[in-house]
């Protein structure tokens, strides 16, 4: 066999071992199920894949919104609104939906997310990250639920103040997170009995005499 001939078996071989181990994993990693966790090599390869996705220029970013009090207000609404759904209104990802994504969703609170620049973290929030629940937010404010440049660096703001969130700012954004539709009905019933009304009690009768 030439040398070219042991080079063409060499690739070959090694596609294959490449193969076999893919699937070995993947049938000893239950499928792609979202239920298990990431293991060491799948969280690995994920961050690096993230990384490499992030243009050098983009990294290098710097935040141009001033951290006011004025700024961190819209951003902790915001936040509330549009990410704690995934993220939790502390950053921890100890929520229902964040905990059942692949991968969950991270904590933000840890040095994983703290140590990315502001430049990456603008840029995820803008364009989010392929193959996880992350969404792309830029686009503009008028394209639906997007919305601006500014808004993403306020939360880049926000993100950097996770790790000394209050509990006093945790139960104002508990204000401001979305209801499901069982919570407002619930909060009805409450404003009605407050106010002295009894949904529940059976309407009389009127007879004419």
């Amino acid at each position: 066999m030439n040398r070219f001939g042991w080079f063409l078996f060499g690739v070959l071989a090694t596609c294959a071992a490449a193969l076999a181990a893919v699937e070995y994993y993947i049938q000893n990693a239950h499928g792609f199920s979202a239920r298990e966790q990431p293991g060491a090599m799948e969280t690995s390869i994920a961050r690096w894949a993230r990384s490499a996705a992030i243009p050098a220029d983009a990294k290098s970013l710097a935040n141009p919104v001033a951290n006011t009090t004025e700024v961190m207000a819209d951003a902790r609404a915001h936040w509330a609104d549009h990410c704690a759904i995934c993220h939790a209104n502390d950053g921890s990802g100890n929520i229902n939906i964040g905990k059942r994504t692949w991968p969950p969703a991270p904590d933000m609170r840890q040095d994983r997310t703290q140590q990315m620049t502001d430049g990456e973290l603008f840029y995820i929030i803008q364009n989010g990250i392929r193959f996880s629940a992350m969404p792309a937010w830029g686009g503009g404010s008028t394209g639906g639920s997007a919305h601006d440049e500014e808004d993403s660096w306020k939360l880049v703001r926000f993100i950097r103040h996770l790790p000394q969130l209050t509990v006093a700012e945790q139960q104002e954004m508990q204000k401001l997170n979305p209801k499901s539709p069982d919570e407002i009905e619930e909060e009805k019933e409450e404003e009605k009995f407050l106010k002295g009304e009894d949904s529940n009690e059976p309407q009389k009768e009127h007879h004419h005499h």
